[in-house]
C-alpha cells in the first residue's frame, strides 16, 4: 500500500513538477532620501530576493541606512542622474541572473506591497515589461498637481505618437522587467529621460509590454519629498528627449520630407529672383537670401536625413546578429 502511493506521488509530481520561484530583484535609485528609503526597502524586502539600493551621490544617510537594514547598496560618487541609476540596476541584476527587476522610487510615493501585482505579468509570461500606471484608477492621481497630470499626460501622448495601443503613463518609475527585457534593453540617457528612452527601446527589441494600475501618493505629510527640480524645464527636457527619439526613428520623415519642402521653396523664390532680374537687371536682396537660406537648410535636411536613416539601418542589422 505504502509502494502504491509512493508510486502515484511520484507520476503526479512527474506530471505537475514544481513551480520554479523567480529571483526577483528591487532596484531603488535614491537620491537624499534618508526619511523614506527605510520604509521602502523594508516594505520591499518582503517581495524580493535581493533589494539594491542605488546611492546616486547622496549627501545624507540614505546609503547607511538602506546598508544596515540589510539592501545591496550601490554607491555613486557624484549624483549622475535617474537614467545613470537605472544602469546601475540593469547591470546589477544581469549579474545575478534574475528572472524580474522590478524598480521603484526611493522617496515613498509608490507601495512597494504593491510588487507583488506589479510582477505576476512577468512571473506568468504574459509580458516582457510591466508599468505600473497611476492613470488605471482614481488611486493613483488622487494626490497628483494638476499641472502634474497635464504635463505627464502631454509626455505619454507625445511618446506614444501614432500608436493606437500605447501606454497610459510613461513617466512612471514603478515597473518590472523580464528576463528578456533584461538581457535586451540597453540605455545611454543619464537624466530623467531614462524612462522614455526604455519605452522607445522596448518598441525597436519587439517587447511586450502591459500596465496595472498602482496608487501614488504626493502628500508631503506621509513622508514624501517634494520635487527640487523645476517642472518647467523637466517637461522641456523630456520635450527635446522625445523630439530626438522621433528623429531617430523617423529621420526620412521627419527631416528628409521637411528639406524636400524648402528646397521646392529655394527653387520657387530663385526662380522668381530670376523673372525680376530678367525684366529689370536688379537683385532683391530679401528674395537672394530667401533663395540661399531656402536652398541651403533643404539640403541640410535631406544629407542630415539620410545619414541618420543609414546609421539607424547599420545599427539594427548590427543588433539583429
Amino acid at each position: 500500500m505504502l509502494e502504491k502511493k509512493l508510486d502515484l506521488l511520484l507520476k503526479e509530481a512527474e506530471v505537475n513538477p514544481p513551480a520554479v520561484k523567480p529571483f526577483v530583484v528591487v532596484g531603488i535609485p535614491a537620491f537624499n532620501e534618508e526619511k523614506t528609503i527605510g520604509r521602502v526597502v523594508l516594505l520591499a524586502q518582503e517581495y524580493a530576493d535581493d533589494v539594491v539600493v542605488v546611492d546616486d551621490g547622496s549627501s545624507d544617510m540614505t546609503g547607511r541606512i538602506a546598508q544596515g537594514l540589510g539592501a545591496t547598496v550601490l554607491c555613486h560618487e557624484q549624483n549622475s542622474g535617474y537614467g545613470a541609476a537605472l544602469q546601475s540596476l540593469f547591470k546589477h541584476a544581469r549579474e545575478l541572473h534574475a528572472d524580474v527587476l522590478v524598480t521603484i522610487d526611493g522617496d515613498g510615493q509608490h507601495d512597494p506591497r504593491e510588487i507583488a501585482s506589479l510582477i505576476e505579468p512577468v512571473v506568468d509570461g504574459v509580458s516582457d515589461v510591466v508599468i505600473g500606471s497611476r492613470f488605471l484608477n482614481e488611486n493613483g492621481t488622487a494626490e497628483m498637481h494638476g499641472y502634474r497630470k497635464l504635463g505627464v499626460k502631454v509626455i505619454t501622448k507625445m511618446a506614444n505618437g501614432s500608436a493606437k495601443n500605447g501606454v497610459s503613463d510613461a513617466q512612471s518609475g514603478f515597473r518590472a522587467y523580464g528576463k528578456r527585457a533584461l538581457e535586451r534593453l540597453a540605455l545611454s540617457e543619464m537624466g530623467m529621460s531614462a524612462s522614455l528612452e526604455l519605452l522607445m527601446r522596448i518598441k525597436e527589441q519587439g517587447l511586450t509590454v502591459c500596465e496595472v494600475p498602482i496608487s501614488c501618493k504626493y502628500d508631503s505629510n506621509a513622508g514624501v519629498k517634494n520635487s527640487t527640480k523645476n517642472p518647467v524645464s523637466h517637461g522641456l527636457g523630456l520635450l527635446m528627449s522625445i523630439v530626438k527619439y522621433v528623429v531617430e526613428d523617423r529621420p526620412l520623415m521627419v527631416l528628409g520630407a521637411p528639406g524636400v519642402g524648402f528646397l521646392i521653396s529655394g527653387v520657387f523664390f530663385g526662380v522668381w529672383l530670376l523673372n525680376i532680374y530678367a525684366n529689370s537687371h536688379m537683385i532683391v536682396t530679401n528674395i537672394a537670401l530667401a533663395t540661399i537660406g531656402f536652398f541651403f537648410l533643404g539640403f541640410f535636411m535631406i544629407t542630415t536625413s539620410l545619414t541618420l536613416y543609414a546609421m539607424t539601418r547599420l545599427s539594427k542589422r548590427l543588433n539583429a546578429k
